[in-house]
């Protein structure tokens, strides 16, 4: 009798040990900073940019761009010290469509790329074709995420 009592504080105080570990261990790594990191969407300041052809995009992005062009896409590409910024908008019924550039900034951890799709006008002279509008800028690498919107 005096055995089983003896086994059992042995299994009692190693349930303990174990959950208490596993409480350590939760509480660490709660505390160690993991998690999604929240974007502050205050503007710092207006990002400077060019607009780039496709004839003067590098020959990897360009191909990047043929691959996703027929679906609405938004895109990030750095070399040689630049960040290129694209965004697409699929197969259009026809031709006639440009895009505006809403915003283009930088907040404390993320540039911010705004666009919107215009349209053609129903007076303009529209092609039966279908076209794909996309639009690529290019600014000095800020090293941070891009946010589309």
């Amino acid at each position: 009798m005096k055995k089983n009592l003896i086994q059992e504080s042995r299994m009692g105080c190693r349930l303990f040990a174990y959950f208490a570990a596993i409480i350590l261990m939760a509480g660490c790594a709660s505390a160690s900073g993991c998690g999604i990191e929240k974007t502050d969407g205050s503007k710092i300041s207006d990002m400077a940019y060019e607009m780039v052809e496709e004839e003067d995009l590098p020959e990897e992005l360009k191909a990047k761009i043929e691959e996703k062009k027929s679906a609405d896409f938004k895109l990030t590409y750095e070399a040689d010290g630049y960040l290129y910024v694209v965004r697409g908008y699929g197969e259009q019924e026809t031709g006639g469509y440009s895009i505006q550039i809403l915003d283009f900034y930088m907040t404390k951890n993320a540039v911010v790329f705004h666009t919107n799709l215009i349209g053609p006008s129903k007076d303009e002279t529209k092609n039966a074709a279908p076209s794909y509008p996309y639009l690529t800028v290019r600014a000095k690498d800020p090293e941070k995420n891009v946010i589309f919107k």
